[in-house]
């Protein structure tokens, strides 16, 4: 049988000419990324080996974006020793307060991941790179240790699941309600260690943010990776950006797939995932008081998805007591928000603006919740605890329903503001 678009990639990097699902193998990375909670235990590792030096400093990054700008002492002391590090390495690409964003809206925008890539991160979402017809994984902190000694990580083979995509979303319809229609079908372990391949006609509906929300949850359905083919559009976005050759891989016409499933977008209506769990979706609910709404995340917070808010928001007014959080994936896309007049709607409808961060999605910090409080967020994961309190809920959604939750003060679809 042949390779899968995944494969193919994994086979390169490891200098053979094939491999099969289940090997193990050891390639080359084109970039290892850790960040201010990942990041201090890789370099703790890396210092117990007794290197001198990482096997090459233009291939790392180091964002600091969890807890960044530092909360508390904790958080300043480890944003501390990642910037020492970096110092000492002369890593080009750490960026700190001033320079920073969220990191998987950030290495894109900067032209450091991109087509025919084999990426590691020390986070789970590392994943979304994918988009761009990149092999990009999340691992732990002793395996970002040793890539950056060696340049290489070990990898199990996955095997794969197609998800053909047809027919033409409606309004209102965006990348985030099609992986959560995705993660409700198959559950959150319903892609375990297996690429989750988009494929079909209806990619070409599909902006470049529509494909980073998609792959940036399908670690969420447990996936090792997920990816897309390398079309037109993404090579509009590469174009001028992105700062090394690209590589464009192609499934073979005999790869195997252990299931395939046919996805007709024209069908799919605003999907909502209720508390604790990102397959506890829905299209249909009861009433539901919310107290917040977080805009933002590595998910949903680049400048389509601020976007989506201000045309909802433009000439509204937050409901009372609803607690509305925008925040800018980066500060260019901050910046862009500026200057499309995105930034006074917001205000004027009476939200908050953050610096780029994290923040509140696990529980960091500009917007964490007290007891029994609700947030409709656009964030990626629902757990129990997730964003403040054991006894809050989250409510995954696209920016699209989060902002007329925000109007409303209740779970809404953008439907009922027409």
């Amino acid at each position: 049988m042949g390779m899968t678009l995944s494969q193919k990639i994994l086979a390169a990097h490891a200098g053979l000419k094939e491999v099969k699902a289940g090997q193990l193998i050891n390639s080359e990375i084109d970039l290892a990324l850790a960040n201010d909670i990942t990041g201090p235990v890789a370099v703790k590792e890396f210092k117990k080996t007794g290197a001198n030096q990482v096997f090459d400093s233009k291939k790392i990054a180091f964002v600091m974006d969890h807890f960044a700008p530092n909360k508390d002492i904790k958080s300043a002391q480890q944003c501390k020793i990642c910037r020492e590090f970096a110092n000492e390495q002369n890593i080009e690409n750490f960026f700190d307060v001033g320079k920073m964003g969220i990191e998987h809206a950030l290495l894109p925008e900067q032209g450091l991941v991109g087509a025919g890539d084999l990426v590691i991160g020390a986070d789970s979402h590392t994943c979304t790179y994918g988009a761009l017809g990149a092999f990009s994984t999340g691992v732990g902190s002793t395996d970002m240790c040793a890539a950056m000694l060696s340049g290489e990580c070990w990898f199990k083979v996955p095997s794969a699941i197609r998800f053909s995509l047809k027919g033409k979303p409606a309004k209102f319809i965006c990348g985030k309600d099609i992986i959560l229609h995705i993660i409700g079908l198959i559950g959150v372990d319903g892609a375990l260690y297996k690429s989750m391949e988009f494929t079909g006609e209806s990619v070409k509906y599909l902006s470049i943010d529509d494909r980073f929300t998609i792959c940036n949850m399908a670690v969420e359905a447990g996936a090792k990776n997920g990816i897309f083919p390398v079309d037109e559009i993404t090579l509009g976005y590469l174009n001028n950006r992105f700062k090394r050759e690209v590589r464009i891989y192609k499934p073979d016409a005999d790869a195997e797939y252990e299931k395939t499933f046919e996805i007709d977008l024209s069908k799919l209506k605003p999907t909502v995932a209720f508390p604790h769990l990102p397959e506890n979706t829905k299209t249909d609910w009861d009433e539901i008081a919310i107290d917040q709404v977080i805009i933002g995340s590595c998910t949903n917070g680049r400048i389509s998805d601020l976007r989506i808010a201000a045309e909802i928001l433009k000439g509204r007014k937050i409901a009372k007591n609803v607690r509305t959080i925008i925040i800018p994936a980066t500060n260019e896309i901050y910046l862009q928000a500026i200057r499309e007049g995105l930034a006074e709607i917001f205000i004027n409808a009476g939200a908050v603006i953050s610096t780029p961060t994290c923040g509140p999605c696990l529980g960091g910090h500009m917007g964490i919740l007290a007891e029994n409080e609700k947030t409709v967020s656009t964030t990626n994961r629902n757990f129990v605890g997730r964003m403040g309190h054991v006894s809050s809920e989250v409510y995954l959604a696209s920016p699209y329903v989060a902002a007329a939750s925000a109007v409303t003060g209740r779970l809404t679809s953008p439907e009922e503001l027409l």
